[in-house]
């Protein structure tokens, strides 16, 4: 039996606290270059949406959110919940995300890299491609989420777990993970199989697994 001391950490995750909410109109919500704080943006539907400047959102609640395409390099979410939100593309590579909820929501592409994660939520969304590469992710949790794949290539990553998720594709190639619970979610495939030192599997996702790894190694099972 493991000792408290070697069980796998959970997600340290600390709730979204909203206050009193303004409306925000759509044309300083899209086209402003000021922090957006303390706001509430419901319904905004555009093809494009473009935050050339690092912008701040934060303490604010975006809900049923339309967007194609979405690019916002830098862009820093504090306290903020995203709800029924719907991205084709997302670009906002060396962002930060702290205390951030998103639920229900569906993202095809999520171009996040170099970015920093702290007490991040998805639950109930369906995910196509996470690109997390270089980046700094702890305290992380999913739950009720499909995720085609899920890219940490090269980032450090600490006290994520997943609950009742599917998991098509898992890219560790030279990664740094540490009490990274995958128990949760149905796993298909796993880029690189050496990344997964500092993970926790069940014995049913090992056995599942094993002929992946026996590919791998060239080994013959007859």
């Amino acid at each position: 039996m493991n000792s408290p001391a070697s069980q796998t950490r959970a997600p340290r995750l600390t709730p979204v606290k909203l206050g009193q909410l303004i409306g925000v109109d759509d044309g300083r919500f899209a086209d402003g270059d000021d922090d957006v704080e303390a706001v509430e943006s419901h319904g905004f539907s555009r093809e494009s949406l473009s935050w050339p400047t690092r912008r701040r959102l934060d303490s604010s609640r975006v809900s049923g959110l339309r967007v194609e395409q979405w690019r916002a390099h830098g862009l820093a979410m504090a306290e903020t919940v995203l709800e029924r939100v719907e991205l084709v593309s997302l670009h906002a590579a060396d962002s930060g995300w702290r205390r951030v909820e998103v639920c229900d929501s569906r993202i095809g592409s999520a171009e996040l890299s170099g970015s920093v994660w702290r007490s991040v939520h998805f639950s109930g969304c369906k995910l196509g491609y996470l690109n997390l590469r270089d980046a700094q992710v702890s305290d992380l949790q999913f739950t009720n989420c499909l995720i085609e794949e899920l890219d940490l290539m090269r980032s450090k990553v600490t006290r994520v777990a997943f609950s009742n998720c599917r998991l098509g594709r898992l890219e560790l190639t030279r990664s740094t993970l540490a009490d990274v619970d995958l128990r949760g979610a149905q796993l298909s495939d796993v880029g690189d199989l050496a990344g997964l030192s500092g993970a926790t599997v069940s014995l049913e996702q090992l056995l599942d697994l094993a002929p992946l790894m026996a590919a791998r190694l060239g080994v013959k099972v007859e």
